[in-house]
C-alpha cells in the first residue's frame, strides 16, 4: 500500500486552465493528502482503491477525475457515483456541481429513495451527464429501463464499506454488471474489510492501493473514559449531559435497538433527543437531521451506518455509549467534534467486557486512555438541558421555488407581526417538498404564527412547530 502524507498545488495536475481558476475561486489551493495521492493516477485512467475518511477531501478527488473525462456536449450518462445514503449522495452532488462550474452546462442527477421515481425519470430523459445515487434506487431505474449506462466511462463507489454494511453487495454487483467493461473504477472506503477485497477482485482492473496515514486524535479534543455496567449505562449518559451541558451531542450506539431504547429513556428524563438508524423512512431522516443540524435538538443518538456522511458544525460532544470494536471507527466518531479549531469532548462508556476494544483504540491512536469515575459527575444546574433553537417546518420547498432568502425576508419584515433579527433566525434548509427554519426558542411560537398569517413567494403557507 502507498502511504502519502504530503500535499501539493492543484496546478501541478494536468487540469484545464478554467478548472484550475474555478478551484482557486473555491479556495482549493493545495491538495489534501488523499487528493495528492489519488488524483495523478485517477487522471491517468488508473483504477483505484483509496482508504479515506469523510472530510478528507475524497469527493473532490474523484469528482475532478470524472469531470476531466466528461464531454458536456454528449448527452449521455458518462459517470456514476454510488453512495450508501441519500445525505451523502446530496453532498456529493452539491460538490460535483461546484467543481463543474468551469465546464459548459454539466447536468448532475441524484437518484435516491424517498423521492418519487417520476421526477427522477424526467430528469434523466432531459439528459444527464453524471448520476449520483444509492444502489437500490439506481437498480430500480435500471430495471425499468429509465437509466442507460452503455456510455459510462467512470464508476465511483463512495464509502464502499458502509454500502456493504447496509447489505448493498448484491445491488452493487447487479449495477456494475450493466456498465461497460472498459470503464475506470474508483473505490473509496474508510476501512478495508474482507468484502472490499471481494468487490475489488470482481470489478477493478489492476487497481492502485492508496492508504492515507490515520490521523491521531486531535489535540483540541479531550477524550475521557468512564467505566459502566450494563445496568447503569443510560444513567451515565444522563449524568454526562447534565455535568457538561453540551448544546449538541452525537451519541453512538452499536445496535439499532440500543439507539431506540436510549432515545426513549432520554425523552422520559426530559432531554430533547432523536434517533437516527438505517431503517428510518427518508422523510423522518430529513426531519431528524434538520433539527439536529440547526441546534433545535440536544442529542442525536445514532448507529455508525446511519451517521455516515453527516457533516454537523459546532458539535460540542460525542458520547460513545457503546465502544466500537473497530479502532478506525472510534477515530472517525471522535473526529466529529473539535472541528475547525474548536474544542470538543469525546466521552466513552466502557464495561469490563469492552476493555479489549479500549486497548485496541489505545494501540491504534498511540495514547493512554484517561479514566474518570461516575462519582466525579455532578449537575452544574438542575434546569432542563434545552436546545437554543426550535424548528419550524414550512409545507413547501424547491418544487414551489422557495429559497432561503424568501423565508428570511418573511421573518425579518414587519408585516403581520414583529420583525425578527438575523440573530434570532438560524439555519434555513430547503428540501424538495418542505423547508426547515430554526428560530430562537423564545420567539418560536410567535414566528410560527407570523409565517402562517403572512406570505412567502406571494402565497400563503402552512407552518408548524416541530
Amino acid at each position: 500500500m502507498t502511504s502519502i502524507t504530503t500535499t501539493n498545488a492543484f496546478s501541478s495536475l494536468p487540469l484545464a486552465p478554467a478548472t484550475l481558476a474555478n478551484l482557486e475561486q473555491l479556495g482549493y489551493l493545495e491538495m489534501t493528502p488523499i487528493q495528492a495521492a489519488s488524483l495523478p493516477a485517477a487522471l491517468a485512467g488508473k483504477d483505484l482503491i483509496a482508504q479515506a475518511k469523510t472530510g478528507s477531501g475524497k469527493t473532490a478527488a474523484f469528482a475532478l477525475a470524472l469531470l476531466a473525462k466528461l464531454n458536456p456536449r454528449w448527452f449521455a450518462v458518462q459517470a456514476m457515483v454510488l453512495c450508501p445514503t441519500r445525505e451523502l449522495a446530496d453532498q456529493v452532488t452539491v460538490e460535483i456541481r461546484r467543481l463543474a462550474r468551469a465546464q459548459d452546462n454539466v447536468k448532475v442527477v441524484t437518484l435516491c429513495g424517498g423521492i418519487p421515481l417520476r421526477g427522477q425519470r424526467a430528469s434523466l430523459e432531459n439528459g444527464a451527464h453524471i448520476v449520483v445515487g444509492t444502489p437500490g434506487r439506481i437498480m430500480d431505474h435500471l430495471e425499468r429501463g429509465y437509466l442507460a449506462l452503455e456510455s459510462l466511462n467512470t464508476l465511483v463507489l463512495d464509502e464502499a464499506d458502509r454500502m456493504l454494511d447496509m447489505g448493498f453487495f448484491e445491488d452493487i454487483t447487479k449495477v456494475v454488471k450493466q456498465t461497460p467493461k472498459d470503464r475506470q473504477t474508483l473505490l473509496f472506503s474508510a476501512t478495508y474489510p474482507e468484502g472490499i477485497e471481494k468487490l475489488a477482485r470482481s470489478f477493478l482492473k489492476d487497481p492502485l492501493h492508496i492508504k492515507i496515514k490515520a490521523p491521531q486524535a486531535q489535540s483540541q479534543i479531550e477524550q475521557r473514559f468512564y467505566e459502566v455496567t450494563r445496568a447503569n449505562r443510560f444513567d451515565a449518559v444522563g449524568q454526562l449531559l447534565m455535568h457538561f451541558r453540551p448544546v449538541s451531542t452525537l451519541a453512538f450506539c452499536n445496535p439499532k435497538q440500543q439507539c431506540k431504547d436510549l432515545v426513549d429513556w432520554l425523552q422520559a428524563q426530559g432531554f430533547n433527543a432523536l434517533a437516527l438508524y438505517g431503517e428510518l423512512e427518508q422523510r423522518e431522516r430529513d426531519q431528524v437531521l434538520a433539527q439536529f443540524a440547526n441546534r433545535s435538538c440536544s442529542v442525536l443518538v445514532a448507529t455508525d451506518v446511519a451517521s455516515r456522511g453527516l457533516d454537523i458544525n459546532q458539535l460540542e460532544a460525542v458520547i460513545n455509549v457503546d465502544i466500537t470494536p473497530d479502532p478506525e471507527v472510534h477515530v472517525h466518531r471522535v473526529g466529529r467534534t473539535g472541528r475547525a479549531g474548536e474544542s470538543g469532548l469525546a466521552l466513552s462508556l466502557a464495561s469490563m467486557n469492552e476493555m479489549g476494544a479500549v486497548g485496541k483504540i489505545e494501540q491504534y491512536q498511540n495514547i493512554t486512555s484517561t479514566w474518570f469515575g461516575l462519582d466525579t459527575l455532578t449537575p452544574v444546574s438542575n434546569a432542563p438541558l434545552l436546545p437554543p433553537m426550535v424548528t419550524l417546518q414550512i409545507l413547501g420547498g424547491r418544487k414551489e421555488k422557495i429559497r432561503p432568502g424568501d423565508v428570511l425576508g418573511a421573518l425579518t419584515n414587519d408585516e403581520g407581526g414583529p420583525a425578527y433579527t438575523r440573530e434570532q433566525i438560524g439555519k434555513i434548509q430547503v428540501t424538495e417538498f418542505c423547508t426547515f427554519v430554526a428560530v430562537a426558542r423564545a420567539v418560536a411560537s410567535a414566528a410560527c404564527a407570523k409565517l402562517n398569517a403572512g406570505r412567502i413567494k406571494g402565497k400563503s403557507v402552512k407552518v408548524r412547530l416541530m
